[in-house]
Parts: structure tokens; sequence; C-alpha cells
């Protein structure tokens, strides 16, 4: 007699679909045994043709990590790589000299180095990288899972999606020709960097134009695969699942569209904000979506899609029942995608469920981004790393940071170390989502408050890679 399958039991025998990209996951107890991280090299085969790419490969060979609530954040990192590196735990708040930035305040690690990590994490959907933009072009990034205890009581598959720009080209080269010239930032050994005018998708404004992309990658991968050779994922027939969404790349961003299922976004860089209902959400460099899915009833394929901005290339997995028919998808749209809210309309729907305590900011700072794609040079408050002014607080003080794009490129900028509320855009007050990193428009200013936290230099930068490679970055200096 054939026992049938429930949700409960499909969900209990396929763990975390997340594993379908080698996430180990960590028991409920705290673990006493360090994982395993290792910085190395590895081969993919993207559209038939082999590819050496770096990443972050854990002890089962997979990549990444998953754990479960009570686990603690306890890692042992090895560089197997020929070069120095250091990694960036994106969202995560460790103590300042786990933060992995370049010198700031350790070093970065020699090959075959082993350094220790340590602390407390915060559920949700992270990722971590490496904080050389050479590097992360090289996809030397990861997921970074932690679950709560209700995604553990949830009736629901867990799923994720992993999002790469990638050119079969050397990494410094492709960096170099986007900015021009040696863009390297002091201490930081971000590697050369130059200008690709012919790559560049424009956006008609009175006036002027919105340059949406300036580099046309060779490929967009999503769980390290294109559309020619898409993941499936194995999902039960009207099951539900919470799709975690990572953008990885170095300079895309893209919309996910989840075609003929209704989606419900749940979280946004890994906090949880009020459900907002659609079939299409977009996600900038380093941001993260949890989007809620409920399948139809009968079985079927559901393309799950990241659309990129501007551009008709796109890639994404496929949510399947069992014997379902797998129809091929073009890896090029019929229409280009439109620039991600350059309205801020998404952004200003956006509630957080746990928004920061009200009161009063005991001080504020205003920063002007600013730049050209020639010459291409990106700047805060027209300054680059190096020379900057820090924005300064003291812990435990409430601050509000006003981002002005004053340039025709959008930026995401990404504070470490810290979470912050969305609280202004355009001048106009609400309670927005809690974030690590805001998607800022050209001609926006977006207002966010964040509560100093330990008392160390935190950086505060673009997450365009090209824009960072030439100084987009000053820090938040907090004392105490």
């Amino acid at each position: 007699m054939t026992t049938p399958l429930t949700r409960r039991s499909f969900i209990a025998t396929t763990a975390l679909t997340v594993a379908s990209i080698g996430l180990p996951r960590q028991a409920w107890a705290a673990n006493h045994t360090p994982m395993l991280l290792s910085a190395t090299s590895r081969t993919l085969d993207i559209d038939g043709r082999a590819a050496t790419v770096w990443g972050l490969v854990n002890a089962q060979g997979g990549i990444g990590l998953t754990l479960d609530p009570g686990a603690r954040f306890r890692v042992d990192l090895t560089n197997s790589l020929d070069v120095d590196t250091i990694i960036h735990w994106h969202g995560q708040i460790p103590p300042n000299a786990q933060d992995g930035v370049p010198d700031i305040p350790l070093p970065m690690l020699k090959p075959d180095e082993v350094r220790e990590f340590d602390y407390e994490p915060m559920p949700g959907t992270y990722w971590m990288h490496s904080h050389v933009p050479v590097q992360e072009m090289q996809l030397l990034a990861a997921p970074l899972i932690v679950r709560s205890a209700a995604d553990l009581r949830a009736d629901r598959q867990e799923v994720v999606l992993f999002l790469h720009d990638f050119s079969f080209r050397p990494a410094a080269e492709v960096l170099a020709e986007i900015t021009g010239g040696d863009g390297s930032m002091a201490g930081m050994d971000m590697g050369a960097a130059t200008p690709a005018p012919d790559a560049m998708v424009g956006m008609d404004m009175p006036g002027m134009a919105m340059d949406l992309n300036d580099f046309n990658f060779d490929a967009y991968l999503a769980n390290d695969r294109t559309l020619n050779d898409p993941e499936v994922i194995g999902v039960e027939n009207g099951g539900r699942v919470r799709l975690r969404v990572i953008n990885a790349a170095a300079a895309t961003v893209f919309w996910i569209d989840t075609g003929a299922v209704d989606g419900r976004l749940v979280a946004v860089d890994g906090h949880e904000v009020q459900p907002l209902p659609g079939r299409r959400f977009g996600l900038a460099m380093g941001q993260r979506l949890d989007i809620e899915l409920d399948l139809p009833k009968g079985e079927g394929a559901f393309p799950v899609l990241a659309l990129r901005e501007g551009a008709r290339e796109r890639t994404g997995i496929i949510l399947a029942t069992t014997g379902s028919a797998i129809e091929k998808l073009a890896g090029m749209g019929e229409t280009a995608a439109a620039a991600f809210d350059s309205d801020l309309s998404q952004e200003a729907s956006l509630r957080a469920k746990a928004p920061l305590a009200e009161r009063p900011a005991d001080t504020a700072a205003l920063l002007m981004l600013g730049g050209s794609m020639q010459p291409y040079l990106w700047t805060i408050n027209g300054q680059t790393w190096g020379n900057h002014t820090p924005v300064s607080a003291r812990s435990g003080q409430r601050v509000e940071i006003t981002f002005h794009n004053m340039s025709m490129m959008a930026h995401p900028m990404h504070l470490h170390g810290h979470t912050f509320q969305v609280v202004g855009i355009n001048g106009k007050r609400f309670a927005g989502a809690m974030r690590d990193t805001v998607q800022v428009p050209p001609m926006a200013m977006v207002t966010v408050a964040v509560d100093a936290g330990e008392a160390a230099r935190w950086m505060l930068h673009c997450h365009h890679m090209p824009h960072l490679s030439t100084g987009m970055m000053t820090e938040f200096a907090v004392s105490v």
C-alpha cells in the first residue's frame, strides 16, 4: 500500500530545497564543532562551456551555509585561493573585528590561512561575499540562511534563488573596461578598474538619460545556471514555497517574476514586512527578498524568472511537481524589463513588522551621491574612499541619514554592522521596511534611521561593484 504524500511529509523528506545548492543544515542546539568554509576555486558548466570561478564551499562540498535556530555562527574559514581574501557576512551584525573588511580592523587572509568566527546570528535571508570587488565578480559569494523557530513550524518548502552576473573574461579585465583606468582603492586591494559606453541602456528623462546598465555580461545565473539548463526543483502539488532570493550580482538589478503564481513579499533583507501581494518584485545588488508562493492544485511546472533591469536577458529556476513536462525557456524575453523602482513605489509600499521604536533623531547626516559615466567616477559628498568624511555618531544615538542621489545611475547603499529603517522618500515620512541595503534612484532622496551600535568603524558604500571600486564608500564612525 502506498502512503499518501502529505505536504508535511513532503517537506520532511525533501528537507530544505536550498540543499539543491548545497546548504548544510545545523542542529537545533548550539553547535560546538565549528562549521568549515573554504574560499576556493570551482568549475561551472555555463551553456556548455567550462568556466573557472571562485566560491565559498562548505564541508559537504556545497555552496554556503544554513543554520537552524539556536546555532551560533561558529565557522572556521580557510583561504584555499592563491591570493589574499576576506569575507563579509552581509546583513549580519558580528563584532566589528569579524565584519570582514580589509584592514578594518583585521588584514585579509593569506593563502592557506584559517580564521575563526563566532557570533550569534540574526534569523533571515543573508549572504556572504568577498569584500574585494574583483573577487565578488569572480563569484566569491554564497547564501547564508539563518532559520527561525517559525520557519521550522511552518508548513512550507524553502527554496533559495541565488543570482549572479558572469563574464568569461577575467573579472579584473571586465572591471577595467567598465571603469576606465586604475580604480583601486587605498588600502582595499580593490583591483584595477574603466568605461563601456556601448553597453549602456538609457531611460528617457527630461533633458537627460538614466543609465541602467554599464556592462553586458555573458551570462546571468540562477543557482549557477542559465535558462539553457535551469535548476528544476521538485515541489508538492498545491504546496506552499518560501522563496529566498539573493541578488549577488556585481552590477545587475533584477525583477523577480513569479509568472502564473501569485506571490506575497513577506521579508526584505532578512526582516519581515507586512505581506505585499504581487507577481513581480525587484531587488538591487546586495538586497534580498522572501516571497511566499501558494502553488495551484494539479500537476505542473512553474518558472520563477529573474529579469535583467532595462534589458531582455533573463534567468531563473523552475518549480515542478513530479512527472511534469518542462518547457524550454529562452534566455531572452520578448521585451526589455522596465527600470526598477525609479519612482520608489515598491519601497514606499513596504511596512516593517518590527519597526524601530519611535524616538526623535539625535543627529542627522546628508550624503550627496554623485558621479558620471565619463569619466567613470562615483562619489559621496564629492569624495572618494581615502579622502572621505565619516558619518559620526555615539553608540546608542538615533541617527537619520538622507541619501540624495544627484547622479544618473541608481545606487544600492549598504551599511555594515547595523539594520536601519527606511523612514522617508523624497521628504515624505513613513514607517518603512527594516533593511541593510536601500536602492536610491537618480534624482531621489531616501532617509533611513539607525541606532548606532558598537563603537567602531563601519563601512557605508554603494553595492554596485564598479562604483565601489572607484571609491564610492565612506564610513559610519561610532564612538563611545
